[in-house]
């Protein structure tokens, strides 16, 4: 299992070139320091950000610019194409009526790349 992903957390997509943070707005009515996300907090510009250049071909701004410079890689800006809701989440913790968002899930860009949390906003302190 996953830490809880929350509000900040950093994400980086597979076809992105820069890291992005995670926007949770404070519908889900679970509040901390910061709001937690579950697996609905998937919506393009709103949940996820831009994750700089886009470097992949099924992007169509990317595919033109690409046969623009004559076949040569043409990376244009991002604009996150998310569709579907992170998988798999959390199903033993709901938050706002869908399972809460683990750092382990996943969130599929309709131009192939693969999202994922590189760090979930907030840390365990272990006492040693």
């Amino acid at each position: 299992m996953g830490a809880q992903v929350v509000m900040g957390a950093m994400l980086q997509c597979s076809f992105g070139v820069a890291p992005s943070s995670l926007v949770v707005l404070p519908t889900n009515k679970v509040m901390g320091p910061t709001p937690a996300a579950n697996i609905l907090d998937s919506k393009p510009l709103v949940n996820i950000l831009p994750f700089g250049m886009c470097q992949s071909l099924a992007n169509p701004m990317v595919a033109a610019a690409t046969a623009a410079a004559l076949g040569v890689l043409t990376p244009m800006p991002c604009i996150p194409a998310t569709a579907a809701p992170w998988v798999p989440g959390c199903p033993k913790l709901m938050l706002g009526n869908a399972p809460a968002l683990e750092s382990n899930s996943k969130l599929m860009c309709s131009y192939g790349g693969v999202i994922q949390v590189v760090s979930p906003g907030q840390v365990k302190v272990i006492d040693g």
